[in-house]
């Protein structure tokens, strides 16, 4: 039978004493936390075991024995370490030994009794795997990616095998903190054996942390009160707030702030990470925002966005206004329905007008709009984003309005042919029963369905070229309103602690382990190195990916094809969870 030990790297240079551990018998294997050193008391040695298995609710034990010989002196320690398996009884008893100015070591495993030969001792072969302690204490193991199927259970036990380790390491912190400064009676060489690793600022922000997210979630439950006011849910104040993307990106935010701020500790790693994501992901936020305050702010920029914004209007206006009346003539030599086309031109030529005239109205204010516009963007990029994309939408609400109308016409006349053409077969639509049926008609129905039919073709390129100008003209100003809300879902979702974590300190987010061979040797136990492999970017971006409320895509390319050949409104703005009408 084969035996793993994992020991660790920080102790190969420990003295002489007893392996402090825990042994899982499940894998075979013993896990070795800390060299328990010479002069100690058994007893005190079993108390403090006992002492950190209740707070820890791991299952320590000792092990063995380690044997470090350094000097000629110590060569007879190797006798007294022998006889302490009598006193601290363990199955198996491991026996490390680090032989004197040699890199060769010597591991036994040996059963004092076995099952069915009383009094016969009994040794099993040992693997000596070394592991950083400091590492593995850190990192996370996560579940392995899908195998194939044939190589699913290999992996499953495997995966099982490292967890235990892991999970052993990270749940023994408390016996890390004796180091062999203390004034107790056990000394321990670990990983810490030095003193416990601290910082001055990370001190000071611990004891710092507590009153601050007090304070911040008393001052975030008195805003969320303020928003829960009967007030705000006046009609038509909520159907505005469902429409802007600011609101939407306000209360996303404040989300946030609610959980990372909250009084409550995380019960996991992973909603460790997740909290520690969102602050990063705000901080950048705020800070690409002032970043944009300052470029704002310097030189007046604003004044002269306000002073271009006008002529610029004027200019989208006139070049409305020219394809309107290209659309009123022969377009590309079509030759159109001449009542129709004027009627629906000088109907959309009088909305441009309407809105020349509401943008001139405003003009006076534009630059102050603008100079809080600007001053949003402490609060974030992802705000001045949002203000902005719904600043495009008030401004191209004309656009809108267009497509509206055009969609609506030419989908009235796409359902009057597609009912006329089912009269012409001999169809009906069944509304009951939401299915086509066969219908007897009169002549005079016939003949009035013939004149509508052949009245609702001839109409129809007039109709549908206008639908098609405009629908092109509402995709594209829906086309830019996609790539802002992509570049704020980007920030608010893009686990940016996690991607620095993985870039700095690639151990804290494991995805499994690889071992090198550091001694094969006949005769010798073979020794290993284990090293921790990192998750790879890409499954750090899919495992810590923050929810967002951003604009996804609801329609598939064909979907969205046919509601556009049909004439139905598409909303791909629309924020998630949102109802169509």
């Amino acid at each position: 039978m084969v035996l793993k030990a994992f020991f660790p790297t920080c102790c190969t240079s420990a003295d002489s004493g007893l392996l402090v551990g825990r042994w899982v018998p499940e894998q075979s294997s013993a896990v070795v936390l800390a060299v328990v050193h010479f002069p100690f008391i058994p007893i005190q040695v079993k108390e403090l075991l006992a002492q950190v298995q209740q707070a820890s609710r791991v299952s320590l034990a000792v092990l063995g024995t380690w044997c470090h010989r350094q000097q000629e002196s110590e060569e007879s320690l190797g006798h007294f370490l022998e006889g302490l398996g009598a006193i601290f009884s363990h199955e198996p008893w491991l026996q490390l030994c680090r032989e004197r100015g040699s890199k060769f070591w010597s591991c036994k495993a040996t059963h004092q009794q076995r099952p069915g030969t009383p009094g016969v001792s009994s040794e099993d072969h040992v693997m000596l795997i070394f592991y950083d302690q400091r590492k593995v204490l850190l990192s996370h193991l996560h579940s392995p990616t899908v195998l194939p199927d044939c190589q699913a259970g290999d992996a499953t036990a495997s995966a099982e095998g490292l967890a235990a380790i892991f999970d052993t390491v990270s749940r023994s912190e408390v016996l890390f903190c004796k180091n062999q400064f203390d004034e107790g009676p056990v000394r321990l060489s670990h990983w810490q054996s030095e003193g416990v690793e601290a910082s001055i600022l990370v001190e000071l922000a611990k004891q710092a942390s507590g009153p601050v997210c007090l304070l911040v979630a008393c001052l975030l439950s008195l805003v969320s009160a303020s928003g829960s006011c009967r007030l705000w849910k006046l009609w038509p104040l909520p159907f505005i707030a469902s429409k802007l993307s600011t609101c939407e990106q306000l209360r996303h935010r404040l989300e946030h702030l609610t959980l990372v701020f909250s009084t409550q500790k995380a019960q996991s790693p992973a909603q460790l990470m997740r909290k520690a994501n969102m602050l990063v992901s705000m901080l950048l936020d705020v800070a690409l925002g002032l970043t944009l305050l300052s470029w704002l702010h310097s030189s007046n920029r604003i004044g002269q966005l306000a002073n271009a914004l006008i002529p610029m209007a004027d200019h989208v206006a006139e070049e409305l206004q020219h394809l309107l009346q290209w659309l009123m003539g022969a377009p590309a030599g079509l030759k159109m329905n001449r009542a129709l086309d004027q009627v629906l031109g000088r109907f959309f030529l009088y909305h441009i007008h309407l809105w020349i005239s509401y943008i001139h109205l405003m003009s006076p204010f534009i630059e102050r709009i603008l100079w809080h516009v600007g001053l949003s963007a402490c609060l974030g990029l992802t705000v001045a984003l949002s203000i902005l994309s719904d600043i495009l939408a008030l401004l191209t609400f004309h656009i809108y309005c267009f497509y509206v109308y055009g969609a609506r016409l030419y989908c009235l006349k796409i359902c009057g042919l597609s009912s006329l053409w089912r009269l012409f077969r001999g169809k009906k639509w069944n509304v009951l029963r939401q299915r086509v049926d066969s219908c007897s008609y009169d002549l005079d129905q016939l003949f009035i369905g013939t004149l509508l039919f052949t009245i609702l073709v001839f109409l129809l390129p007039t109709t549908a070229l206008y639908y098609l100008v405009f629908t092109l003209l509402r995709l594209l100003v829906v086309t830019v309103q996609g790539l802002i809300h992509l570049l704020v879902d980007l920030i608010n979702s893009l686990p940016l602690y996690s991607l620095g974590l993985r870039l700095c300190r690639p151990y804290r987010l494991a995805a499994g382990v690889k071992f090198h061979v550091l001694e094969h040797e006949a005769g010798r136990p073979l020794r290993l190195l284990m090293q921790i492999n990192p998750l790879p970017y890409s499954s750090v971006v899919h495992t810590y990916r923050l929810p967002s409320s951003g604009c996804h895509p609801k329609h598939s390319w064909g979907s969205l094809c046919r509601k556009l050949f049909f004439g139905e409104l598409i909303y791909p703005w629309k924020q998630r969870g949102d109802k169509q009408d």
